[in-house]
C-alpha cells in the first residue's frame, strides 16, 4: 500500500539509523531517493482520487492496480529466491500469507474504501499515525509500557487527526461522509500497525526482500481474487484514464517508491529515510491542492503541523 503503510521496502528494512553512506554524494543521492520515494507514497491517495471520477470503484481500482505491480514482485521474488540459502516450508509460506493478508491487502482496501469521502491530505494523516497504533497495541497485548514520551506523541498526533477532521467537515459538509471515511482509513492503518506487529520474526529469518516480494504478491492475488469473484468482467470496460492512472499508481506509487527507499535505507540508514518520510503528509496536502482542488486552510495546516510533531517526538532516539 502505498501510504506510511507504504511499503515493506520503507518499514521491514531496519539497517542502523545511523549513516551509511561513505561519501558526500553517496548521501546526497541517498536522502534523495528517500524524499523521492515519500512523494512516490504520497502521490497513490491523489491518483485513487483522479481516478474516481471516471466509473471506476475501490475493488476494480485496485485490482487493476496490484494487476499492473504484479509481474515486478514476482520478478523480485524469484531473485530472492535465487540467492535464498533455504527453502520457504509451510510455517513460512503462512506466516507470508498472514503478513500479505493484512499488511497489504486489507490495508489498501479499506484506504481504497475511505477515500471515496474523505480528502486525500486528511488520509495521508491519519495513516501517518499508524507508529502510535503499535506502542498502543503493544501495551495492550504484549504488556509493553507506555512512556510518558508516548502519550505526549499520541496526544500531539490525535489532536492534529482531530483539527483536520474538523476541516474537512467545514468543506465537504456531511458530516457522516466524512467519519465514515476516517474510520475506514484508521481501520487501514489498524491493519498495517498489526502486520508491522508480526512482521519482525519473519524478516529475521526470511530477509526483507521475500517477504516483501512474496507478502506483496499474496496481497496483488487477493485483490485481483477479490475483483473476480465479486465484479463482472464487463465492468473493465473503463476509460482509458482509468488505466494510465492504474498504471501510474502501480509504477510511480508502488513499484519505484519501493525500490527507492529501499536504496535510500542502504545508502543512508533507516533514520534519515524514517524523517524524509515526515514529509509525505505536507507533499499529498500540496499535490491534493494543486491537482484535486483540494483546500488548504490553516486549522488543516496546523493538524498536519501536530501529527508530524508528534511522529517526530515518538521516533527520536533516547
Amino acid at each position: 500500500m502505498g501510504s506510511p503503510r507504504a511499503t515493506a521496502a520503507r518499514t521491514n528494512d531496519q539497517p542502523a539509523a545511523g549513516m551509511v553512506a561513505t561519501s558526500d554524494g553517496g548521501a546526497r543521492l541517498g536522502m534523495a531517493f528517500a524524499l523521492l520515494g515519500a512523494v512516490g507514497f504520497s502521490f497513490k491517495a491523489v491518483l485513487v482520487k483522479l481516478a474516481y471520477p471516471y466509473g471506476v470503484d475501490p475493488v476494480g481500482l485496485l485490482a487493476l492496480r496490484m494487476a499492473f505491480a504484479l509481474p515486478f514482485f514476482l520478478l523480485m521474488g524469484w531473485k530472492a529466491e535465487r540467492k535464498a540459502s533455504f527453502r520457504l516450508d509451510r510455517r513460512d509460506l503462512a506466516a507470508l500469507f498472514g503478513l500479505g493478508l493484512f499488511g497489504y491487502y486489507l490495508a489498501s482496501y479499506l484506504d481504497f474504501l475511505g477515500l471515496q469521502y474523505i480528502t486525500a491530505a486528511l488520509e495521508r494523516l491519519i495513516l501517518f499515525i499508524y507508529p502510535t497504533l503499535v506502542i498502543l497495541l503493544s501495551a495492550a497485548f504484549l504488556g509493553k509500557p507506555v512512556t510518558g514520551r508516548a502519550v505526549a506523541a499520541l496526544c500531539l498526533c490525535y489532536s492534529g487527526i482531530g483539527l483536520a477532521m474538523v476541516h474537512d467537515l467545514r468543506v465537504a459538509g456531511e458530516a457522516g461522509e466524512v467519519l465514515l471515511g476516517c474510520a475506514l482509513v484508521f481501520g487501514s492503518a489498524l491493519s498495517y500497525a498489526l502486520y508491522l506487529m508480526g512482521n519482525g520474526e519473519v524478516v529475521g529469518r526470511l530477509g526483507s526482500s521475500r517477504v516483501t516480494a512474496w507478502a506483496s504478491t499474496v496481497a496483488c492475488l487477493l485483490c485481483i481474487g477479490q475483483f473476480l469473484l465479486t465484479r463482472p468482467l464487463a465492468s473493465l470496460a473503463l476509460p482509458w484514464q482509468v488505466y494510465g492512472l492504474s498504471l501510474a499508481m502501480a509504477a510511480f506509487s508502488t513499484v519505484l517508491p519501493v525500490w527507492l527507499v529501499s536504496e535510500a535505507i542502504r545508502r543512508i540508514g533507516a533514520g534519515p529515510v524514517a524523517l524524509a518520510g515526515t514529509s509525505g503528509p505536507v507533499v499529498t496536502m500540496l499535490l491534493g491542492w494543486l491537482l484535486l482542488g483540494e483546500s488548504i486552510g490553516p486549522v488543516q495546516v496546523l493538524g498536519a503541523t501536530l501529527v508530524i510533531a508528534g511522529v517526530l517526538v515518538m521516533s527520536r532516539r533516547r
